[in-house]
């Protein structure tokens, strides 16, 4: 078949059923137009066909029929691979995950943000009816670490725990409950967890107060009485179990608890990644606002629901008991874990993240 009569045949093929007189008429000028176009020498052909197929709608190109006329032509048959696979590569790069964006921000300088960054970090629950349990940190028979001025921890623990308690209820979230264990330590572990559970907690935090391995100790004497401090360490520290059945919320609501005390002026323990602390070591998450991966921690690891331990502060430091024992530090401590409690509920759009 000639060129005038290939066009007009493939022309009839690609126009069937189309409207008769507009069919007739495009086939009837590509049939003339290959006319004109094979007394051309091989050169000026490939010009003029190329125009001819520029001016056709695209689908024809896709219906199979371009190759026919350049089946001879090796160059076209490179160009169509080359063009395959930049189609195939454009396709990949749509498909691809999302690029981070590249942001400044004020605070804290360049940094790279995945776009998921800029959605609420949670969905935002009901103050009235939604349920953190605070947990007092040992109990009146296991009483903790002992500080500097021979005060027990428990009674440090219970005394914030109530505050926080008493702040959170005052923000509207009524359902907040207070849990007081009894017996000794590793018993007592496990009925925490099994009361937490048993409440359906939204969420749980354990309350402590620091103190240090024995090994750093100092003898001192204070009203009269033999006593033990260490002044090397001060300051709060968060931790989480990457055990927890919710270790990604988890980690949220840490990171929210310690960048409020840190947006207080207060500062948190460095020791915990250094190695002088030996078993009590443990990965430091986040360097900028001191949360820290403890996963043997059993009220952490056991509740069913996300669960962080704060350490609100040093209680072996003689400088920072006092503070701690003061009502200026409890209402800081107390109304940062209420900020960050309203924040977890009800999210602004935040820059931070889970891992």
């Amino acid at each position: 078949m000639d060129l005038p009569g290939l066009l007009r045949y493939r022309c009839q093929s690609r126009y069937a059923g189309g409207p008769e007189g507009r069919s007739m008429r495009r086939c009837e000028f590509f049939r003339v137009l290959g006319g004109s176009v094979a007394r051309f020498r091989p050169r000026r052909f490939l010009v003029v066909a190329i125009a001819v197929f520029a001016l056709l709608p695209i689908e024809v190109s896709d219906a199979g029929w371009l190759p026919d006329l350049f089946r001879s032509s090796p160059k076209h048959a490179k160009s169509l691979k080359r063009a395959k696979a930049t189609r195939a590569a454009k396709l990949a790069r749509h498909r691809a995950p999302p690029r981070h964006r590249a942001m400044r921000l004020a605070a804290l300088g360049p940094v790279t943000l995945p776009l998921s960054a800029l959605k609420p970090a949670a969905a935002k629950c009901d103050p009235a009816t939604f349920r953190i349990v605070l947990d007092v940190g040992h109990t009146a028979q296991s009483e903790g670490a002992i500080s500097a001025r021979n005060v027990a921890e428990f009674t440090f623990n219970l005394r914030l725990a109530k505050l926080i308690e008493q702040r959170l209820k005052a923000e509207g979230f009524a359902e907040t409950r207070l849990l007081l264990t009894e017996g000794k330590a590793r018993p007592s572990l496990f009925k925490r967890v099994a009361a937490a559970n048993n409440l359906h907690a939204d969420l749980l935090m354990s309350i402590h107060h620091d103190s240090v391995p024995n090994k750093m100790l100092e003898d001192w004497e204070f009203e009269d009485k033999k006593s033990h401090f260490s002044d090397r360490f001060s300051g709060y520290s968060v931790f989480v179990s990457r055990d927890n059945p919710d270790f990604k919320t988890s980690l949220r609501f840490a990171e929210l608890v310690a960048g409020e005390m840190k947006a207080q002026g207060l500062h948190y323990a460095e020791q915990y990644s250094q190695a002088i602390m030996g078993r009590y070591q443990h990965p430091l998450l986040n360097k900028d606002t001191g949360v820290y991966s403890n996963d043997e921690l059993i009220v952490l690891r056991k509740t069913a629901m996300p669960a962080i331990l704060l350490e609100a502060g040093s209680i072996i430091n003689r400088d920072e008991e006092r503070e701690m024992d003061s009502p200026e530090r409890q209402n800081l401590i107390s109304s940062s874990v209420a900020s960050a409690v309203k924040e977890f509920c009800e999210p602004r759009w935040a820059l931070l993240g889970p891992p």
